[in-house]
């Protein structure tokens, strides 16, 4: 992705379309890509443990990651002009197979984009279908869609475990009013933004999954608005929710808001962010100590910037040799057998998906390995 679409005021009659081009994001239109190598941005340098076969046909957009009961970690990408999903052997990269067809019905996709595992189940959500396809794993097996009659232009999502035993999902939705005269897509004005996350509640009850409609919010002030959201991550521990605002016109950031959906005035990285503010994540500890992992998505080097879980303080950034351009990102926390301390995966511009060794980030930035002491 590149640049954001112009500013919210444009004249009605740039208004051309109801829908966005299919094959165009919202934040993608024509410009200089911004450059690593020429924003002066201090980092570190840390070398990627592996990127994994490159397919640009795909169009790789998001990566998520499951360990199976065996042992293996299975590393899922979405293929957006692919049928559906990639599957990596996560510790080795290698490509194990591609999973689904095109199409509307279950097994099929149309535009993947986000992806995200909670417990033995993959969500994938799908842009052109204008839903939330669940898979089980490891069969995957169609269980469940939702969203249908609410999202528009879907993206990212984020699960969090209820104490109720359901989970809640969070799923920012980019619908748009229009395009300009030269195909760039143009966000609603800020009354109409309250709907840029919609909520849905998912029960699991052995093999059978239901979801429903919860509700959805989206602050419609202009310094806590979202014109064209992607990504989003939560952290119970501290009520918050960050999602990134890829509107470059604007400022491209995170926004800080509650769990409940209430902007809580804040955005993360306003400034800093030189490129475009896409993937998020948080490695996470029991007392609520951690990291926010964040992207910047350089055309030639994508730069990760980190920050303290608690005091979202900036503690420092970096990039690796190779990954580039990246839209989403995972952090595979738990050990796996190459990565005994856990694992970073970031897609590589559209085309495969690279692995930063947990370790390797925290020598470079002088991070904790783990939560508990060494």
């Amino acid at each position: 992705m590149r640049h954001s679409p112009l500013a919210l005021a444009l004249p009605a009659l740039l208004l051309v379309a109801c829908a966005s081009t299919p094959d165009r994001e919202p934040d993608e239109t024509d410009g200089a890509d911004p450059l690593l190598s020429q924003s002066g941005e201090p980092h570190a340098n840390v070398t990627e443990a592996f990127v994994t076969a490159l397919t640009p046909k795909d169009n790789i957009d998001s990566p998520a990651s499951w360990r199976a009961p065996d042992g293996k970690t299975w590393l899922f990408a979405t293929a957006k002009e692919g049928k559906g999903l990639v599957l990596y052997d996560g510790d080795t990269g290698a490509t194990l197979r591609s999973v689904g067809t095109e199409g509307g019905r279950p097994g099929q996709f149309k535009r993947a984009n986000g992806v995200a595992v909670s417990g033995d189940h993959l969500f994938v959500v799908e842009r052109d279908n204008r839903r939330v396809q669940v898979l089980s794993l490891p069969s995957l097996a169609t269980v469940a869609t939702f969203g249908e009659a609410e999202l528009q232009q879907p993206y990212g999502l984020f699960i969090r475990e209820l104490a109720s035993g359901e989970r809640e999902v969070l799923v920012t939705d980019a619908y748009m009013v229009g395009e300009d005269a030269n195909g760039d897509d143009i966000p609603p004005p800020l009354a109409e933004l309250g709907r840029r996350v919609q909520r849905y509640l998912v029960h699991v009850d052995g093999e059978a999954v239901s979801a429903v409609n919860s509700g959805a919010f989206g602050d419609t002030t202009a310094a806590g608005a979202i014109r064209v959201p992607e990504s989003l991550w939560g952290d119970v521990a501290n009520d918050r929710l960050l999602v990134s605002e890829e509107d470059v016109a604007t400022g491209t950031a995170y926004r800080e808001y509650t769990l409940a959906g209430e902007f809580r005035g804040n955005t993360i990285g306003l400034g800093r962010f030189k490129a475009q503010a896409e993937g998020v994540t948080l490695w996470s500890c029991a007392d609520g100590s951690g990291y926010w992992l964040t992207t910047d998505q350089f055309k030639d080097r994508s730069l990760f910037h980190v920050f303290d879980r608690k005091t979202l303080a900036h503690l420092g950034a970096f990039a690796g040799k190779t990954v580039a351009n990246t839209d989403g990102v995972w952090l595979q926390q738990a050990g796996t057998t190459r990565f005994p301390h856990g694992v970073f995966y970031a897609v590589h511009d559209d085309m495969g998906v690279g692995a930063f060794d947990w370790r390797d980030i925290a020598a470079a930035l002088n991070l904790r390995v783990s939560c508990t002491p060494d």
